[in-house]
């Protein structure tokens, strides 16, 4: 009688369980939901700095896109740093860049499949929180990588430099090309990308700087991270405001279409651009005089860095709390507010330098 009674037990619970991923994978959470998801980054107990690094970890890795180079590359190096740890590497995600359910969906699947630890680069700021807590409910460690979500609904983000470095630089970059003088654009990726509105939010406000009064910004375009839509973005742009001198574009897809573009039209040379690209997607820009300087971190060094995190909370070595550091790949790592680790300042990329990377 009793192991009747534990068995109907379980169905219900699984019932529960399958209900509750099923309501996250058919939508996201409200406005109120992410107004409410600001608290201090998730953690599990006290971390213990001198555990021993668990062996056979699974971690699975949730880009915005599959087969989106510069997330190819990040993952790479989530991949290598994972096989030097003994740990085991996977890989799951949409075909599009905007496909905020989609991610929803493979949230829900990694939990299903008991991942010890998944590295996600968030679409949706508030859209992944219900999925990502469930994660954590079940003993899950979460990382964010590139994108983050709200610090309540993971543990941990690896952010690709400082937000605020990152928009700033670029507004000041793009200055420095145009003479401090005309009318610039923005050509984005998803409208609701979080590193994108954050780096937007820290151009704005860069602007505002006085030295910046004879520079204004006309529009803000969105390409969705597709090649296709960004080149037509670009070209609308154009169109539409013919005495544009500058365009920023701090989404890899988004600069290598604007070049592309700017390459074969008119206004190569005349017309600068600027963001973040890589330098063997852009080496063949810089060289023909279409980009002057371009910037970007090491996105395999950031594949790196969320999965050696991952292996490190899910291992007990750090729970996500500020202050706490730890080793990954020989460097030092302190975790600062809100659990958010920086990978480093970026490098700027010129025709002097360009050819000394290869990613």
């Amino acid at each position: 009688m009793r192991q009747s009674t534990l068995r109907r037990t379980c169905v219900a619970l699984a019932a529960v369980t399958s209900l509750a991923l099923a309501a996250t994978a058919c939508g996201g959470t409200t406005k109120d939901d992410v107004k409410n998801d600001t608290g201090a980054a998730a953690s599990a107990g006290k971390a213990d700095p001198n555990a021993a690094t668990k062996k056979g970890l699974t971690v699975g890795f949730l880009p915005k896109q599959v087969n989106n180079p510069y997330f190819t590359t990040a993952d790479k190096g989530g991949e290598k740093a994972l096989a030097e740890l003994g740990e085991k590497y996977k890989e799951v995600g949409p075909s599009s860049a905007t496909d905020t359910s989609g991610q929803v969906s493979y949230v829900n699947t990694l939990t299903q499949q008991r991942v010890d630890a998944m590295a996600v680069s968030a679409q949706d700021p508030g859209a992944l929180c219900t999925a990502l807590k469930q994660a954590m409910t079940n003993g899950i460690k979460v990382v964010t990588y590139d994108s983050d979500t709200n610090p309540g609904c993971r543990n941990a983000f690896i952010s690709q430099a400082s937000a605020e470095d990152l928009g700033r630089t670029e507004v000041q970059l793009l200055a420095e090309q145009i003479g401090y003088k005309g009318e610039i654009a923005i050509l984005s990726a998803a409208q609701t990308a979080t590193n994108q509105n954050t780096w937007i939010g820290f151009m704005k406000e860069e602007l505002k700087d006085p030295k910046y009064k004879n520079v204004k910004l006309v529009k803000i375009a969105y390409g969705n991270d597709d090649a296709q839509a960004s080149f037509q973005q670009t070209q609308g742009l154009l169109q539409e405001h013919p005495n544009l001198k500058g365009i920023i574009s701090p989404t890899t897809v988004g600069i290598k279409a604007a070049a592309q573009y700017l390459s074969g039209s008119k206004y190569k040379g005349k017309v600068k651009l600027t963001g973040l690209g890589t330098p063997n997607d852009m080496r063949k820009y810089v060289k023909n005089g279409t980009v002057d300087a371009f910037e970007l971190w090491d996105p395999a060094k950031l594949g790196d860095l969320a999965a050696r995190t991952a292996v490190a909370l899910a291992s007990g070595q750090i729970s996500g709390k500020e202050g706490e550091t730890f080793k990954a790949g020989g460097t030092a790592f302190t975790i600062g507010k809100d659990g958010v680790i920086n990978l480093g300042k970026p490098t700027v990329f010129d025709a002097k330098n360009i050819d000394r990377f290869d990613f």
